[in-house]
């Protein structure tokens, strides 16, 4: 499976773009948030998603400990 979420690095106010499969979807302010997307997307099981996959997640800056 190629990076299919992009996780850009937290703005002033802990906001973070989300791309997924490559077109900018939304704002996240917590993991719980970016499963929504894929969901919302069609992906099967998006509540399984490992977001520490590195094959399926890619987090620019910083991880979702941030």
């Amino acid at each position: 499976m190629s990076v299919k979420l992009v996780v850009y690095p937290p703005d002033e106010q802990g906001w973070r773009w989300v791309r997924y499969e490559g077109v900018a979807i939304a704002v996240a302010h917590r993991p719980a948030d970016i499963r929504v997307f894929p969901s919302a997307a069609g992906l099967e099981n998006a509540a399984d998603v490992d977001l520490t996959d590195p094959d399926f997640v890619e987090w620019r800056g910083v991880g979702p400990e941030v």
